[in-house]
């Protein structure tokens, strides 16, 4: 019986080694093949299959059953090359599977449809699903999640300000369906991450996100837009001390509309040591004071009547006429149905379903670590 199989390249490095029993067989024997093809004057380009046995077994079957294997790939894989096999690494591995080998030497005298093959083969290489998955209405629903970071000097300059995002699919779809999710302007996405499931080459070449999801929740990739020239609210704090106390006012309103209603809207900060009390109020939303001097302003939304404005008075420790440590405000805020960075899903295509699935998509943007120095 077989002991072991190797798949080498055309330049001799070994792609892959399955060990199927166990008696190990070291991958030295592959440097001393391909010494040995060199010497023969083979120099042929492609894929090559070297099988092991330690026990005498007919050369035919050998040679029969890595044909068969080479047959299942190509078929499969839509070719068989050195770029296809590293693409397709996770499907090629567990082909050899010793439960799949045991079919495939078994059936192929009898000429066994490939397709059989093919499903085992891609149930096996999805370890983040099952394939017995069912559903009476299957469902895909995709939401854009990004956070905005931003840092907005003592003179009002945005000195920082990109977006960190996350693509989460709650997928209920049966079987093994086959996604493929394209966006509208995927160029302006950096530092992307993604799940095991999504096939590498794919977004290489066209910046597509092909994968076979998996069962429920999950983030499908995370990435981040950089260098944005805007925020959608502006917060102006002003501060002047005199005479042993601080007078502060704060203004919060909408820089550049969204479009969509901007909500949540909360403005923080940290009290220097040096405040001894305060008095603080706002003409909306609600100002609270707590015990370890952190200031929490709640505004909501921003009404269309006025500006929302906070305002109020720092007293100063016995011997200080003037503060010289300036608070930094912290801002959160949140908007449903669009995402800032201006990243769009174009499409979702979903193959393997007998029926038509619904599909939803959702978008929203909230603070992050959003910083405005006084």
């Amino acid at each position: 019986m077989l002991q072991c199989i190797f798949l080498i390249s055309d330049s001799g490095e070994v792609m892959l080694e399955k060990q199927l029993t166990g008696h190990r067989v070291d991958r030295s024997i592959c440097a001393w093949f391909w010494e040995h093809a060199l010497s023969q004057g083979d120099s042929s380009k492609g894929i090559t299959f070297l099988a092991c046995s330690q026990v005498e077994m007919p050369p035919l079957m050998a040679i029969e059953f890595l044909c068969r294997v080479a047959d299942v790939l190509s078929d499969y894989l839509g070719g068989l090359n050195e770029d296809l096999i590293k693409d397709n690494f996770i499907i090629v591995y567990e082909v050899f599977e010793p439960t799949l080998v045991l079919v495939i030497t078994n059936q192929f005298l009898v000429n066994v449809e490939h397709d059989f093959l093919f499903e085992r083969a891609t149930a096996s290489c999805v370890p983040w699903r099952t394939t017995d998955t069912k559903y009476a209405n299957n469902e895909v629903y995709v939401d854009l999640v990004e956070e905005m970071d931003a840092i907005i000097n003592r003179d009002g300059v945005l000195v920082k300000c990109e977006i960190y995002g996350e693509v989460q699919v709650n997928s209920h779809l049966s079987g093994l369906p086959d996604l493929t999710l394209s966006f509208a302007n995927p160029s302006v996405l950096d530092d992307v991450r993604f799940h095991p499931c999504v096939r590498f080459r794919p977004w290489e070449s066209d910046q597509i996100l092909s994968f076979v999801p998996p069962d429920g929740q999950f983030k499908l990739m995370s990435y981040r837009v950089r260098k944005l020239k805007s925020t959608p609210i502006y917060v102006k704090p002003q501060l002047t001390s005199d005479a042993g106390a601080c007078r502060i006012s704060l203004l919060v309103g909408i820089r550049n509309d969204p479009g969509k209603i901007i909500d949540s809207i909360t403005v923080e900060f940290q009290l220097p040591p040096c405040v001894l009390s305060a008095e603080l109020s706002s003409n909306h939303g609600t100002v609270n004071i707590l015990s370890s001097k952190k200031c929490s302003w709640s505004i909501g939304r921003i009404p269309k009547d006025k500006t929302p404005s906070m305002s109020g008075t720092l007293v100063l420790e016995t011997g200080l006429e003037r503060l010289h440590v300036f608070p930094t405000f912290v801002v959160g805020f949140r908007i449903m149905g669009i995402a800032l960075s201006g990243v769009k899903i174009d499409k979702l295509d979903i193959k393997n379903l007998p029926n038509k699935p619904y599909k939803g998509f959702r978008a929203l943007t909230h603070a992050g670590e959003f910083e405005v120095r006084s």
